[in-house]
């Protein structure tokens, strides 16, 4: 069975569990997941329920979406990519069910996913307008242009902000109040370069076209202004080394404590 395939028919499963255990649930189940055949079904009806405002409604988020899951395939691979990273990685996710209905780090991000596609369109007005909504009502702030990767942890996510020029790749983890900015009014290529595996702590803020090496960890609370080696643990304000991350991918580890290898892992 396919991953795709095998997230899908969990969730559902799961949704049918639910609605036994909880009937007051049942309706809201039914409407969010079983009456879907599909996942990119069901992430766009539930996503546009979220987002829908007095000047667009339901109905017409749900074919802007739509246009955008059938005009990137990507999409719905990314989001059972991140349905996996947030059933791996968060001991509070018992299921994938709860991430899809429930956690708003994953309904941010694939909302930004749609908008990404709308600006690569050309279809910035639209983009930004979705833009600006996920962040009304998620908390989340992602620029349309930014470059996500897959497999994504935004735990918690509350007062994440991603810049325009901001490049994530795969197998990120961060956590609430993190900034990927810039550091004042220049312009261009403006904002951090995050490469794989790398682990964000809650409140790290890092600013201007730094790049934060492959495997690295970024503690909590610190600023970080310049580039960060591959696989280097750093901390403070601003953001030193204080060693070398103790596991090759820090982000699937999820241990955010500083006491660190003196030796680079290999």
């Amino acid at each position: 069975m396919e991953i795709d395939d095998f997230i899908w028919k969990a969730i559902q499963r799961e949704a049918e569990e639910e609605a036994e255990k909880e009937p007051i649930l049942a309706s809201f189940l039914h409407i969010a997941l079983l009456r879907h055949k599909s996942l990119e079904d069901a992430l766009t009806h539930h996503l546009s329920s979220k987002l829908r405002s007095s000047f667009m409604e339901e109905r017409l988020m749900i074919g802007v979406m739509a246009d955008a899951l059938g005009g990137s395939a990507q999409i719905g691979k990314s989001a059972c990519a991140d349905l996996q990273a947030v059933h791996d990685r968060d001991p509070a996710c018992s299921g994938y069910s709860i991430p899809f209905l429930y956690f708003k780090g994953f309904h941010a991000l694939h909302s930004y996913r749609m908008t990404h596609w709308l600006w690569e369109q050309g279809r910035k007005s639209v983009a930004l307008y979705f833009q600006s909504r996920i962040s009304e009502v998620f908390g989340v702030d992602i620029h349309p242009a930014a470059r996500i990767g897959r497999g994504i942890l935004m735990d918690h996510a509350t007062s994440i902000v991603i810049g325009e020029t901001a490049v994530i790749e795969d197998n990120v983890s961060m956590l609430h109040e993190v900034t990927l900015g810039g550091t004042g009014k220049e312009r261009g290529d403006r904002h951090p370069k995050i490469r794989a595996g790398v682990l964000i702590g809650a409140g790290a803020k890092i600013l201007g076209n730094v790049e934060v090496g492959e495997g690295a960890k970024i503690g909590a609370g610190s600023v970080v202004l310049t580039d960060v080696p591959p696989h280097c643990t750093v901390a403070g304000v601003p953001a030193k080394r204080v060693g070398y991350a103790s596991t090759k991918i820090p982000a699937l580890e999820m241990d955010h404590g500083l006491s660190e290898n003196r030796q680079r892992h290999r």
